[in-house]
């Protein structure tokens, strides 16, 4: 629920008598969205605002919650229902379905979060046989009644009564090319006649009745059938995919009809206060002549800018423009608005916050800045994370001379490139098997998402910026171009003819410009992305667009910087990568992972460490290693000068240095059959066979291989002190902290602390330098969090390390799980996100809360960070801000990121301090 709570509202599965189930729309307003859903709260809104809204009322998202948990509609709904339609019938001087006069109503859908197109619609409700006729006699236009009637058993039929939608389209279809006309407005009262019997036929035979004629059942159907599609398997991927609960349910809103399809002087439109894909401000927006709203979004007439209606409508036009401006300036951001034009007569059917592409989202957030509509603070939760994940994309390189061979509407930007496929089930099944594919289609509908979540891009020949596929691709970060007219989409046959002729069949590779509209054949290259180049310095605010871009980043990130308490530091294990993360913002390192370091021209140093018999050859190893170890942070200290470093010591188990168990076995055995057995060979099986455990990440690793063999632990603290002693005599700020991992017993850290405390002692007499190094932990298994107290009298700094931690405490192999059960896992709703992906609060992240606050306890200004992937996940950097970490690590391209989310963070948390 919201802030404004109605004493009325019942708990979900409860049918209490008094409850409130029905609000007029001049009842509610905006902050009813928990209740009226965001459709039905924004109607209020507009009526509150003196704007011409259509009366109404809505079904509250409680009804629906009955319902679904019941199977049965509340008591009291119908009652409430009656009576509010009879005040409705009593303001518009007409009864529902009246043969002589009839009063329609829509019924539509209206979730608290905008999920567009994902569940139902019905519009013409009211009209029958008889009512169509009384109809015709007061529009004084036969074509409108029966095109109204037509269209109400279409979307009925598919709706409500379950028809396939492609049999009406296929009996429309029939009905065109009978006529020999191109579109459905040059059918002619007579045509539309035929087509009524005919689609009133196809639901007879398919859902086994009759359409009904009783206007009361129609509308109580349509309700339940909005009711119903909550739970559809298309609702349900699309609220998985924006991560919207499941228990929400939707409110219903039941409208008076206006009408669109009366003639010429009518129409219906889409129109955002803003350009959705670029933020810049105009006039943008879809008008659609003598049609009804579902004409525009379903993209199937291709409609013209909004800017014609000047010329179509002047009156209508300019009182369009000041209710947009009204509701820009009242809602203080990007609106997207539905209306229709009924014969000269302008009304207002939906407001709501528009979904808009990453780069629209900073440009404008910035622009409401300078506009002294929003402070910085408010300015941070209009943009993500994710959107600066996706403005960081490549992009294609237009340079190049790659045949263009269309252009549409530049819908949702990014550089997508794959295979042409026509259809969903095939986008799925091929991007299921690692093949990018482009979804291409004439027009996209709620049945195409499977398909659009699969595809890199969406490419459409009809449709404009408000098409479906605009606006489900733009919510979802997807690159998409719609209404590239000039290509013939043919899905039965699955191809698709471009301008001069050539045919591109399924599978052939096509790149679709989703910032400039433009169509390609075959794989264009790409090239970094501008914001990328900011961040890496090669690029600063000019006058073009992308500038413009660059500009807005870089205002929002300073916005950010300026707000956030969470510090950000990179995961980084060479030079090179330290010296990008910096680049990008890091503030330190927070993770150095050794091991890395033993790779490559290394690895036969530590194959002879491993195989040594004697504590001789093991010191020689070690030493052969400690010269390498100290060069390498003397690198890294030097890329970091005057940040902290914090260096993990060595942390997998000893056999990934070694050769696969299985390679090995094959040499040695043909090396035998020879009987030319190579020593060092045999040598290896054996340590291979030796060191196999059946579960290595819970085996001999971490923590443990300090312990049991001598000398490695402190051969790496010796590299680090040494690297420290020579930063500093060059003059350098070395900040060095050593960090043991996999410890899970206060025991096993005071044991190496001693250890790595003399040898730190050692160097500062040997070289005279004074040093300090701070000593931790990683906390990554169940029992350090719970012991954390404990540990935290012996460690300067705890980092969790949420990858393991993970792992541990639900007790399955990221490595093993995520290709066998998480997809399904996903699909049955047990998880709403993975939880390598967004940290589990409930779990992993009440040990990391619990860890923090015992921490602390024992020693007040422990520092505290987290390394693992978590670090650099929107979501998970607000849990890590609310629990009063210091810092977060994450690999350098997600620096960016996390500073944002950072921001963002403390900006919503009015900063307040959680330590």
């Amino acid at each position: 629920m919201s802030e404004n709570k109605d004493p009325h509202v019942v708990q979900p599965g409860n049918s209490v008598e008094g409850v409130k189930f029905v609000y007029d729309f001049t009842e509610g307003n905006k902050d009813l969205k928990d209740l009226l859903g965001g459709k039905g709260a924004n109607l209020a809104e507009m009526t509150n605002l003196g704007l011409p809204v259509p009366p109404g009322f809505t079904i509250t998202t409680e009804a629906c919650k009955t319902y679904l948990d019941s199977g049965e509609e509340p008591a009291a709904l119908r009652d409430e229902v009656s009576a509010h339609l009879a005040a409705l019938e009593t303001a518009m001087g007409k009864k529902l379905g009246q043969a002589d006069d009839p009063l329609l109503v829509s019924v539509r859908s209206g979730a608290k979060f905008s999920m567009p197109g994902m569940m139902d619609t019905v519009l013409n409700i009211g009209l029958s046989d008889k009512s169509v006729q009384g109809l015709a006699k007061q529009a004084g236009d036969e074509r409108f009644a029966w095109d109204s009637y037509r269209r109400l058993i279409q979307m009925f039929g598919k709706t409500v009564l379950g028809v396939e939608g492609e049999l009406f389209e296929d009996a429309l279809d029939a009905a065109k090319t009978a006529k020999k006309v191109a579109v459905d407005t040059e059918l002619e009262a007579a045509d539309l006649k035929k087509l009524v019997t005919k689609f009133k036929k196809i639901v007879k035979t398919e859902a086994g009745r009759d359409f009904p004629q009783d206007a009361r059942e129609q509308m109580d159907l349509a309700i339940h059938a909005v009711f119903d599609s909550w739970n559809t398997d298309r609702a349900k991927l699309y609220r998985r995919q924006e991560r919207i609960p499941g228990d929400l349910g939707t409110a219903v809103n039941i409208c008076s009809m206006v009408f669109g399809n009366l003639g010429p002087d009518s129409g219906t439109g889409v129109a955002f206060t803003r350009d959705p894909a670029s933020g810049h401000a105009g006039v943008y927006g879809d008008y659609l002549q003598n049609a009804q709203g579902e004409d525009v979004v379903a993209g199937i007439r291709n409609t013209v800018p909004l800017a014609e209606l000047e010329q179509i409508d002047k009156k209508s036009y300019d009182q369009l423009m000041q209710i947009m401006s009204t509701l820009e300036n009242h809602y203080k951001d990007l609106c997207d608005i539905e209306f229709t034009i009924e014969r000269g007569q302008l009304w207002m059917l939906q407001t709501r916050v528009g979904k808009r592409t990453a780069g629209a989202a900073f440009r404008i957030a910035t622009q409401l800045v300078d506009q002294g509509v929003i402070d910085e603070a408010e300015a941070l939760q209009r943009v993500t994370g994710a959107q600066l994940a996706q403005l960081m994309f490549p992009r294609f390189d237009e340079a190049t001379k790659v045949a263009q061979v269309g252009r549409g509407i530049a819908a949702s930007p990014g550089a997508a490139v794959g295979k042409a496929v026509f259809d969903s089930y095939t986008a799925v099944k091929w991007s299921r098997s690692g093949e990018k594919v482009i979804l291409v289609r004439r027009e996209t509908n709620p049945d195409d998402l499977d398909g659009m979540i699969a595809a890199e891009g969406i490419l459409t020949s009809r449709g404009g910026k408000t098409s479906h596929a605009a606006v489900v691709a733009r919510g979802m970060g997807k690159t998409c171009v719609c209404g590239a007219e000039e290509l013939e989409v043919d899905t039965k046959r699955r191809r698709m003819t471009v301008p001069g002729g050539h045919v591109v069949e399924e599978g052939d590779l096509i790149s679709i410009d989703g910032s400039s509209g433009k169509v390609y054949l075959g794989e264009v290259p790409v090239v970094p992305s501008p914001v990328v180049e900011y961040f890496e310095g090669r690029m600063h605010a000019g006058a073009n667009d992308a500038d413009e871009l660059v500009e807005a980043v870089h205002r929002i990130m300073a916005f950010a910087d300026r707000k956030r308490r969470l510090r950000v530091r990179a995961n980084a294990d060479n030079a090179e990568d330290a010296m990008r993360a910096r680049r990008f913002g890091a503030q330190g390192i927070g993770l150095c992972r050794t091991e890395h370091m033993f790779l490559g021209d290394r690895r036969e140093l530590v194959e002879r460490l491993i195989l040594a018999d004697t504590d001789a050859e093991r010191e020689e190893s070690l030493k052969a290693l400690l010269p390498l170890q100290k060069q390498d942070f003397v690198e890294l200290f030097s890329a970091m000068d005057g940040l902290p470093v914090t260096v993990r010591l060595l942390d997998p188990p000893l056999h990934e240095f070694l050769p696969d168990i299985t390679e090995l076995s094959v040499r040695v055995a043909l090396a035998e059959s020879r009987k030319d057995p190579h020593e060092n060979d045999l040598r290896l099986l054996q340590a291979v066979h030796r060191l196999h455990e059946q579960n290595p990440m819970l085996g001999l690793r971490g923590v443990r291989l300090g312990l049991v063999i001598p000398g490695l632990f402190t051969m790496q603290v010796r590299a680090i002190a040494e690297a420290v002693a020579e930063r500093k005599n060059a003059k350098g700020d070395p900040r060095a902290e050593i960090m043991i991992p996999l410890v899970g017993t206060v025991q096993e850290l005071e044991i190496v602390r001693d250890e790595a405390e003399q040898v730190i002692a050692e160097v500062i007499e040997q070289t005279g330098v004074e040093l300090k190094l701070a000593l931790g932990t990683m906390i990554e298994l169940p029992r350090a969090a719970l012991t954390a107290g404990q540990i935290a009298e012996a460690a300067e700094f705890f980092s969790f390390g949420t990858n393991d931690l993970t792992q541990t405490v639900w007790g399955f192999s990221r490595d093993d799980v995520e290709a066998s059960f998480f997809t399904a896992y996903l699909e049955k709703g047990i998880f709403g996100v993975s939880p390598f992906e967004t940290i589990d609060r409930d779990g992993v992240g009440a040990l990391v809360k619990l860890a923090v606050e015992a921490g602390r306890a024992v020693r007040p200004d422990l520092k505290l960070g987290v390394c693992g992937e978590h670090g650099g996940d929107p979501e998970s950097v607000h849990f890590f801000h609310e629990v009063g970490l210091d810092y977060v690590s994450c690999s350098p391209f997600r620096i960016p990121v996390a500073r944002l989310e950072a921001g963002r963070a403390a900006s919503s948390s009015a900063g307040s301090d959680h330590r």
